[in-house]
């Protein structure tokens, strides 16, 4: 059975489409540029960080981070960011008794605005930099399996990628769900392994708990 539900954050759910145009104006090129390149990277499997290095070369995405902040500028995310399946989403879960957590690659900084976010919606909020480990580091799903109190096994991680989320998911032993939404699952969404390697694959984070009450019906 499925107990626990543990969430990626970019493009799950948060909608970064704001956060990425922020950094087009930092780096100085037309947002609709920097989104063309930023697709280009992905869709040929490269480091989206590259996309970085395109229009300045030898980018430091941590120094830039800093730059920015210090700049009056960071990065940040609230409400208004989230799609808008989420809450409503997260309130069915917890009605139907299922664990909930977030976990994904992201700064301290943003570990704190998931926390004023979503404090009172799930029982965990873990961060890359938190754990020192990031995705697709299988060290990272060490660090989801040792903080979850559940089995590998009943653990259902839910994320916008296949290389980074549902690979090393499965591989750690966990279920994965694929939510189609942000650049990753729109490329990566008519791929074979896209389309056999997840438990589910959704187009609304509103189909999870159907599904999952469906596959706790067929488990027991």
């Amino acid at each position: 059975m499925i107990r626990a539900v543990v969430f990626d954050v970019g493009e799950c759910l948060v909608d970064e489409t704001r956060e990425y145009g922020t950094w087009a104006d930092w780096l100085g090129v037309p947002r609709h540029t920097f989104a063309a390149m930023f697709g280009a990277v992905i869709a040929q499997g490269r480091d989206y960080r590259d996309t970085f290095q395109a229009f300045q070369p030898g980018f430091d995405l941590y120094a830039e981070r800093e730059a920015r902040a210090a700049a009056g500028k960071p990065e940040h995310f609230g409400e208004d960011d989230l799609y808008p399946d989420v809450r409503p989403m997260l309130a069915q879960l917890r009605a139907d008794g299922l664990w909930l957590g977030i976990a994904g690659n992201q700064t301290v900084r943003a570990g704190g605005i998931l926390r004023e976010l979503f404090t009172q919606d799930v029982d965990l909020i873990g961060t890359s930099d938190d754990w020192g480990a990031s995705k697709p580091d299988p060290l990272f799903f060490e660090r989801v399996a040792e903080v979850v109190p559940f089995a590998l096994s009943e653990i259902l991680y839910v994320g916008d990628r296949v290389d980074n989320d549902l690979r090393p998911g499965a591989a750690a032993g966990m279920h994965t769900a694929l939510v189609r939404r942000g650049p990753w699952a729109t490329i990566q969404w008519h791929t074979a392994e896209a389309e056999k390697l997840p438990t589910f694959r959704v187009e609304s984070l509103l189909e999870l708990s159907p599904l999952i009450a469906e596959f706790n019906g067929t488990a027991r």
